[in-house]
C-alpha cells in the first residue's frame, strides 16, 4: 500500500499537543466500568473513538484481557483510547511498540491502524505473554495489521526496516533513556514517541523525562488520561 503524505510537522506538533491538552482536562473513565458496544460516544480521552465502534467480540476480548491482567502491564481504558485517537489524528502508517505485555494497547491501536492503512510491529520479551498477544491479535482479526515479534527489543529493532511514525514504549522503565536513543533515529520526522507511565512512575524514570524534555529534537507534553501517564513527543 502506498505511503500517505507526511502531515507537515507545524501541524502535527499542534494536532498532538492539542490531543494531549484535551486529555488532561478530560475526566478519565473508572477501570472498574465495563466497556460496552452499544452505548453512547464517548467523548474522554481523545473523543474521535466512540464506543458503538467496537463490536461485542472485541468488547470483549479487550475486558477479558484486562481481567487477567494480574501483573498489572496493561494500559488503562482511557490510554488506549487516546492511543487509537493519536494514530487516527497522525495518519500513522509504521508505528513500533516496545513491550506489548497481552495485547491491550496493540488492540487500541490495531483499531486505528485499520483505518488509515498502516501497520503495528509490536515487540514483546516474555515468552508466555507474547504467545497470549499473537493469540489476542489473532482473536481481534488484526493479524493483517499486527506483527508480533517475540524477543529481546534491543535486539530486535535494529534488525527491522525503515522508518516510524509512532513508537509506543511500555517496557522496563529503566531502560527507557536507552529505548528512545535505539529509536529516535528512526523516527520520522513529525513523529510521535509516547511512553507510558511517566506519572505513577515517574521516580523510576525521571532521567527519561529529562532527557525528553532537553532533546533539541523533541517537542514533548504529558498526558493523563488515565491515572498511569503518557509523556507525547514529536519530533522537529
Amino acid at each position: 500500500m502506498p505511503r500517505m503524505p507526511s502531515r507537515p510537522m507545524g501541524v502535527a506538533v499542534a494536532l498532538c499537543l492539542t490531543l494531549a491538552a484535551a486529555a488532561c482536562t478530560a475526566s478519565a473513565p473508572s477501570s472498574d466500568a465495563p466497556l460496552s458496544s452499544s452505548s453512547p460516544v464517548d467523548r474522554r480521552a481523545g473523543g474521535v473513538a466512540t464506543r458503538a465502534e467496537l463490536t461485542p467480540a472485541i468488547v470483549e476480548l479487550l475486558e477479558s484481557i484486562r481481567e487477567s491482567d494480574t501483573d498489572q502491564l496493561a494500559v488503562s481504558e482511557a490510554d488506549g483510547r487516546f492511543l487509537r485517537t493519536l494514530v487516527l489524528a497522525t495518519g500513522a502508517q509504521r508505528v513500533l511498540e516496545i513491550g506489548g505485555a497481552s495485547g491491550y494497547s496493540a488492540i487500541w491501536m490495531g483499531l486505528g491502524l485499520r483505518e488509515t492503512g498502516g501497520s503495528l510491529v509490536t515487540i514483546e520479551y516474555d515468552p508466555d505473554r507474547a504467545r497470549a498477544l499473537q493469540a489476542n491479535i489473532t482473536a481481534a482479526g488484526l493479524d493483517d495489521v499486527v506483527r508480533v515479534i517475540a524477543g529481546d527489543a534491543f535486539a530486535e529493532i535494529p534488525a527491522l526496516s525503515g522508518t516510524f511514525d509512532m513508537v509506543f514504549l511500555d517496557a522496563w522503565k529503566p531502560d527507557y533513556v536507552k529505548f528512545l536513543e535505539l529509536t529516535l533515529p528512526r523516527l520520522e520526522r513529525g513523529g510521535v514517541f509516547v511512553a507510558h507511565n511517566v506519572i505513577n512512575k515517574r521516580d523510576e524514570m525521571l532521567d527519561f523525562l529529562e532527557a525528553i524534555e532537553r532533546s533539541p529534537d523533541l517537542v514533548t507534553s504529558i498526558v493523563s488520561a488515565g491515572s498511569e501517564g503518557l509523556s507525547v513527543s514529536v519530533r522537529r
